[in-house]
C-alpha cells in the first residue's frame, strides 16, 4: 500500500506539473485545442461552462483552448455514443460560427471537417444524474472535491476531480503528437497512470486498459486482445480481438479473454482516436444530425462503449448491425480497427459512490488529502473537530462537532451542531439559530455514515435540506435491498409511521423518486430532517408526521429537474469570495503576512457587487504596513502586498510606482544582511557621503611616493547540480538556502579573471575583452544608480562594495582594472558573478583589505542589488572554492555561509569526467528576467513556488549524500527533478530548441538540466554510462540539427 500512495503521489505531481506547464507555457508543451462536456440539459451545460469559465480562471485550461459543454438535445438521454457524435457536431458549429472556417448555411463543409480532424480534443462524458452520489448530483460528479496535493497550495483553489482529470490529460495530450484526434474520459473515474508515455498507433482508435481479476471483471466491459502485439515492461500494444459486456467465467473462457496470469482486460473507459479514424468519426459526426433526430423520435440510445466502440471491431459487426443506427457506424468507421494499450500500473480510482468518495479520502490517497483548506475553524478548546475530518471552503462557528473522516465542503455551519463520523455535508448553510429556549443540547444532529446537502430550486426562496444514508443507493427499488438513512424502507417507514402512497405514485419505488423532501422554512425542514433520519422520540411521530404530510415535498429526482443553477454558482462564488476575504483580513490585521493576497484577491473579486470594494477598503488599511511591521515583516514584502492589492483594484500606474520600492527595499536588506550599517554608504556618491561627515583617508597627499602594486585573480566557473534559487535573496535572507555545485575549468584554463594594478596617472581605466576602455577621472563621480545597459557598472561596483569609493581613493595614484570571461554570454556558468568576485578579491587584495572568500562571496551579493541584477550566492561560492562542495546559508544579520567541500574520492572524479557532458546549447539567456519572476512570485507569498524551493534545498542533501556514495544514477534523478521544478519556478526558463535537445539526449541520459537560472546557456547532460556519453557526444556532433559545442572540461581542484 505505501508503495501505492508513493506512486499516486508521484503520478499526480508530474501530471499537475505538466498541466501548469502546458497552460503557462503552451507554445513549448502543446495543450487542448478543446476540452468539451457532455452534459445532461442545458442547465446542467449552463453550469458546466460556469465551471470551465472558472477552470480558466485558476489557471487550470489555457486560454488559448475552446471549452464548450454540450447538453444532450431537449435533455433528452440519446446514450453516450450519440452524446459524443452531438459534442464533436455542436465543437464544428462552434468552430463555423466562430468563422474560422467558412461553411454553407445547411451543412458542415469539407473545409470544416479537414480543419477539426487536425485539432486534439478532450471529450469528457459528464452528463449523468449522479444517483448513487446524490449530493453532487446538484455540481456534477466530475466538481466534486478531491482535496489530493491541496496543501500544495494552501490559499489556492480546492482542486476538484475535474482538476486531476486535466492532470493526467494533459499527459496524454503529448501522446498524440502533432497528429490530430480526440481523447474519451469519463467524469466519475480518475485513472492514474503517466499517460505522457503511451503508445498510441497512427490512424486508427485505441482504448485503454488495465489487467483486472475475473470477479472485478464480471461487472465491467472486458476488452479481449489478440495474442500479438509490442509490449514492455509499463505496457502492451495488441490489437481489440473482441468486446464483452460483464461476462461470466464461461464467457471469458469461450472468448480468450483470460490473460496467461489468470486476470483479464478491463475497459477503462479511455478511448483514444487518431488520424483517419478521428477524420472518420468526424465527419460522421459533422452529419449525425439526422441520426440522433432518428433516436429521438425513436427513444433509443446509442452506447459509446457497446455500439460506436464496437465498429472498429471487426468481430462485433453482425451483432452492431442489428442495434440502432449499428450499420451507419460499421459504414461509416469500420475501415479501422481498434487497438489496446495495456497500462500495467494504471491505478483506477473510481467515484462511482457516496462510500466509493470517501474510501479515496481516507484510503489509498490520505496522504495527499488537504484536509484543512480555505476554511475558517474555531480553536480546538471551542469546538470538537477530529483530526482526520476535512474541512474545504467552509466556515465552522464554535460549539461544532465533526466526527472522524468526515467531509464538509462549501458550507457554513453553526453553533450547536453535531456531524456524525464518515459523514459528507455540502453546500449547507445552517445559521445562527434565534434565541429560543429548547431542552435540546444541538439544534441539529447528522448520524455517522449520513449525507446532507441544499439544494436552491427554481422558484424557491428556501434552499431545500436534502439527506441520505452514505451508502444508500436511491436506484435500488424497495423490493430489492432499498435503503433510507441506512434502514430498510420497510423498517423506515414503520419508525415513522409514514404509509408508500405517501412517498410514491407510480409503479416504480426507490429512493430517487420517492416524494420525501420537504419545502418549508429552514429551521422546520432541519426539524423534519431530524425526525425523517430517526432521530426523534416515537411520541412525536404524529406530529412531525403531519406538518411533513401536509407540506409541498419533492424527489431527488424532481430535484434534479428542477436545481436554480444560476443560484447556485452565485451562492457558491459569494461563499468562496467571503471565506477569502476573512483569511485576507485576518492577515492583514493580525498576521505576518504570510499568505498569498494576491490569489486570494482574484477569488475576492468574484464577489458580486462588493468584491472591489473590499479589496479597496483593504489597501486602505496597509498604507503604512513597512512601518507598522518593519521589525518582523520585510519592507518588501510590505511593499509587495501593497503592489497585489493595487493591481487587484485596477490601479496598474500606482502599482508600478511602488513596485520601484520593493526592489529598493530588496537591495537594501541584502546589503543590511551582508554588513550591518553598511547599507547606508551604497548609494551614495562620494561628495554626499563627504558632507554627511564621513571620514576620507588618503585625501590631499599628494607628495606619497608612488609604490606600484598588481595583482591577477583568475576563477573557474560553476555547474549546479541542484539547489539553485534556495542562495537567492530574499529567499536566503529569510529562509536557510542549500546549494550543490561544482567548479570547473574549460578546455584547460581558468575562463574568468582580472588584473588589477595601481598607476601613477590619476583616475581610474577600465578595459574588458570586448574592447571597452573607460577612463574615470574622478571616483566621486560614481554613484548609483547605474545605466543598464552600462558595460562598466559591474567594476563600478565593486568599487563601491569595497569601501574605494569611500575611504581608500587612490588620489595621488591611479588604478588600472583589465576584465575577461573567455566564455559565451549568457552561459548560465555564474559568470558574471563570478567575474565580480575576482574584481572584488583583487580590489581587496590590492588595498590590503579581507579578501577570504566567505567576505568575497557575501559583498558580491550586495554588488548584484547596487547592480539591478539580483542573483545569490551559489556563483560566487561555485567559482571561490575549489572541486564539489554542498553551501549552506542561514539568514540573519549578517548572512552565514557554511562551505563544506566534498572530498571527491577518485573514483567519483573519473566517473564524473567519463559520464558528464557540459554543452553550450547556442541559447543565450539573460537570468535577469527569469530572476524578476521568481522573486515577485516569492514575495507574493506563491505557495507552489515556495514549496518548490524547499525541495530544491531539500535534494541538495540528498544529492550530496549521493556524490559521497558516489552514486551517479540518483545524481542524475536529482538533476532530473530538480529540472522539471525549475520549470514550475518559470516555464520560460527553457525553449523549444532545448526541449528538443533533451528530446533527443534522453535516450543516452539517467538526468539533465540547464545551468543556472535556465533560459539557454550551458546543459548538463548525465550519460547512463561512459559508452553512452560518447554514443552521445557523437551523436550531437552528427546531427545538424542541434548547433552545439561540447566542451572539454575538468573539475577545478584547488583554490585561487
Amino acid at each position: 500500500m505505501n508503495n501505492k500512495h508513493l506512486d499516486l503521489e508521484g503520478l499526480l505531481r508530474k501530471s499537475w506539473y505538466r498541466l501548469r506547464l502546458s497552460v503557462r507555457s503552451p507554445s513549448r508543451v502543446p495543450t487542448w485545442d478543446a476540452i468539451v462536456l457532455t452534459a445532461a440539459s442545458p442547465e446542467q451545460a449552463a453550469l458546466y461552462q460556469w465551471q470551465l469559465k472558472r477552470a480558466v480562471r485558476m489557471g487550470r485550461i489555457s486560454d488559448s483552448t475552446v471549452t464548450l459543454a454540450v447538453p444532450d438535445p431537449n435533455g433528452q438521454r440519446i446514450g453516450s455514443g450519440a452524446a459524443t457524435l452531438n459534442a464533436i457536431l455542436a465543437l464544428a458549429n462552434y468552430y463555423s460560427n466562430s468563422q474560422v472556417v467558412n461553411d454553407s448555411e445547411n451543412e458542415v463543409s469539407t473545409s470544416m471537417i479537414n480543419f477539426l480532424s487536425k485539432k486534439h480534443i478532450l471529450l469528457l462524458h459528464a452528463g449523468g444524474d449522479s444517483k448513487r452520489v446524490p449530493w453532487a448530483n446538484p455540481m456534477g460528479k466530475v466538481f466534486l472535491p478531491l482535496p489530493y496535493l491541496a496543501a500544495d497550495d494552501p490559499d489556492g483553489p480546492v482542486p476538484l476531480l475535474f482538476d486531476h482529470i486535466l492532470a493526467i490529460s494533459s499527459c496524454a495530450r503529448q501522446a498524440f503528437s502533432n497528429q490530430g484526434g480526440l481523447f474519451i474520459m469519463t467524469g466519475d473515474v480518475l485513472p492514474c497512470f503517466d499517460a505522457s508515455v503511451m503508445v498510441l498507433p497512427e490512424d486508427t482508435s485505441c482504448i485503454i486498459t488495465v489487467p483486472i481479476t475475473l470477479d472485478i471483471a464480471s461487472n465491467h466491459g472486458v476488452v479481449v486482445a489478440s495474442k500479438t502485439g509490442n509490449s514492455d515492461d509499463i505496457s502492451s500494444v495488441t490489437r481489440v480481438a473482441n468486446l464483452l459486456q460483464k461476462p461470466n467465467l464461461e464467457e471469458l473462457n469461450k472468448n480468450h479473454a483470460i490473460l496467461d496470469d489468470g486476470r483479464t482486460l478491463l475497459d477503462t473507459g479511455i478511448i483514444a482516436v487518431r488520424g483517419k479514424a478521428w477524420e472518420d468519426l468526424v465527419t460522421l459526426s459533422c452529419l449525425s444530425q439526422p441520426l440522433i433526430s432518428d433516436l429521438l423520435n425513436t427513444r433509443k440510445e446509442m452506447s459509446l462503449y457497446e455500439d460506436l466502440v464496437a465498429a472498429w471491431v471487426p468481430a462485433k459487426h453482425e451483432w452492431l448491425r442489428s442495434r440502432p443506427l449499428g450499420a451507419e457506424l460499421v459504414s461509416r468507421l469500420g475501415k479501422q480497427t481498434m487497438y489496446s494499450y495495456c497500462a500495467y500500473d494504471l491505478m483506477f480510482l473510481h467515484f462511482g459512490t457516496s462510500s466509493e468518495v470517501l474510501d479515496h479520502l481516507s484510503g489509498t490517497g490520505s496522504r495527499l488529502v488537504g484536509r484543512r483548506h480555505l476554511c475558517s475553524i474555531p480553536a480546538t478548546t471551542m469546538s470538537d473537530i477530529a483530526a482526520s475530518a476535512i474541512i474545504i471552503s467552509s466556515k465552522i462557528a464554535p460549539v461544532v462537532s465533526i466526527g472522524e473522516d468526515s467531509l464538509v465542503y462549501d458550507s457554513c455551519i453553526s453553533g450547536a451542531i453535531q456531524i456524525g463520523s464518515l459523514s459528507i455535508v455540502v453546500g449547507v448553510t445552517i445559521p445562527e439559530k434565534n434565541n429560543e429556549s429548547t431542552e435540546d443540547p444541538y439544534t441539529f444532529l447528522l448520524p455517522d455514515r449520513h449525507c446532507l446537502w441544499e439544494v436552491p430550486l427554481i422558484g424557491c426562496t428556501e434552499r431545500v435540506i436534502v439527506y441520505c444514508g452514505l451508502h444508500d443507493n436511491p436506484k435500488n427499488a424497495v423490493s430489492k435491498d432499498g435503503t433510507f438513512c441506512g434502514k430498510p424502507w420497510e423498517k423506515a417507514m414503520a419508525d415513522l409511521g409514514i404509509n408508500e402512497k405517501d412517498l410514491w405514485s407510480s409503479q416504480e419505488k426507490c429512493l430517487w423518486n420517492a416524494k420525501l423532501f420537504p419545502i418549508l422554512p429552514y429551521y422546520k425542514m432541519l426539524n423534519l430532517a431530524n425526525w425523517l433520519m430517526g432521530l426523534e422520540n416515537h411520541d412525536k411521530n404524529d406530529l412531525f408526521y403531519n406538518i411533513w404530510k401536509m407540506s409541498r415535498r419533492v424527489s431527488l429526482e424532481e430535484l434534479h429537474r428542477s436545481i436554480d443553477f444560476p443560484q447556485m454558482c452565485s451562492i457558491s462564488s459569494n461563499h468562496q469570495a467571503d471565506l477569502a476575504a476573512k483569511i485576507a483580513k485576518a492577515c492583514l490585521d493580525f498576521g505576518l503576512l504570510g499568505r498569498n493576497l494576491s490569489q486570494l484577491c482574484q477569488e475576492i473579486m468574484q464577489m458580486e457587487d462588493s468584491g472591489e470594494e473590499i479589496c479597496t477598503d483593504f489597501l486602505k488599511s496597509c498604507s503604512n504596513l513597512h512601518t507598522r511591521s518593519s521589525k518582523i515583516v520585510p519592507k518588501s514584502r510590505a511593499y509587495q502586498v501593497q503592489v497585489d492589492l493595487l493591481r487587484a483594484c485596477g490601479n496598474h500606474e500606482k502599482a508600478i510606482e511602488v513596485e520601484h520600492r520593493v526592489w529598493a527595499a530588496v537591495a537594501d536588506e541584502t546589503a543590511s544582511a551582508v554588513r550591518y550599517g553598511f547599507k547606508e554608504h551604497l548609494f551614495q556618491s562620494y561628495s554626499q557621503t563627504a558632507s554627511n561627515g564621513h571620514e576620507i583617508t588618503n585625501v590631499g597627499h599628494s607628495n606619497q611616493t608612488f609604490c606600484h602594486k598588481k595583482v591577477k585573480v583568475e576563477l573557474p566557473v560553476r555547474v549546479d547540480f541542484v539547489g539553485g534559487w534556495s542562495d537567492t535573496p530574499p529567499w536566503s535572507l529569510e529562509r536557510a538556502g542549500c546549494v550543490l555545485n561544482m567548479a570547473i575549468t574549460l578546455d584547460n584554463s581558468l575562463p574568468i579573471g582580472t588584473i588589477i594594478e595601481t598607476t601613477q596617472t590619476r583616475g581610474l581605466s577600465i578595459t574588458d575583452d570586448s574592447s571597452n576602455e573607460l577612463h574615470i577621472e574622478d571616483l566621486s563621480t560614481i554613484a548609483t544608480p547605474f545605466d543598464h545597459n552600462d558595460p562598466f557598472r559591474l567594476v563600478k561596483s565593486a568599487l563601491l562594495v569595497t569601501g574605494i569609493v569611500y575611504d581608500k581613493i587612490p588620489i595621488s595614484t591611479g588604478l588600472r582594472v583589465k576584465t575577461w570571461a573567455r566564455i559565451p554570454r549568457g552561459s548560465g556558468l555564474g559568470t558574471s558573478s563570478i567575474l565580480a568576485a575576482a574584481v572584488v578579491k583583487g580590489l581587496l587584495r590590492i588595498t590590503d583589505g579581507d579578501e577570504s572568500n566567505e567576505n568575497v562571496a557575501r559583498l558580491v551579493l550586495v554588488l548584484e542589488q547596487i547592480m539591478g541584477t539580483g542573483g545569490g550566492w551559489q556563483d560566487q561560492i561555485g567559482g571561490l572554492y575549489p572541486s564539489i562542495k554542498f553551501t549552506t546559508s542561514f539568514p540573519g544579520i549578517p548572512l552565514r555561509l557554511q562551505v563544506f567541500p566534498l572530498l571527491a574520492s577518485p573514483k567519483l572524479v573519473t566517473e564524473l569526467h567519463e559520464r558528464l557532458l557540459v554543452v553550450f546549447t547556442g541559447q543565450v539567456r539573460l537570468a535577469h528576467q527569469v530572476l524578476q519572476k521568481v522573486v515577485t512570485r516569492y514575495l507574493q507569498r506563491d505557495n507552489l513556488l515556495i514549496s518548490s524551493i524547499k525541495r530544491l534545498a531539500e535534494l541538495a542533501k540528498i544529492g550530496r549524500e549521493a556524490l559521497m556514495n558516489c552514486n551517479i544514477d540518483e545524481l542524475g534523478d536529482i538533476m532530473m527533478e530538480t529540472w522539471r521544478l525549475h520549470q514550475e519556478l518559470d516555464p520560460h526558463c527553457s525553449n523549444e530548441f532545448v526541449d528538443s535537445l533533451f528530446a533527443f539526449a534522453d535516450r543516452y541520459c539517467c538526468g539533465y538540466k540547464l545551468v543556472g537560472a535556465g533560459g539557454g546557456g550551458f546543459a548538463l547532460l548525465l550519460a547512463k554510462n561512459a559508452e553512452s556519453a560518447l554514443q552521445l557526444r557523437d551523436a550531437l556532433e552528427e546531427n545538424n540539427k542541434f548547433d552545439v559545442k561540447v566542451y572539454k572540461w575538468s573539475i577545478c581542484l584547488e583554490s585561487q
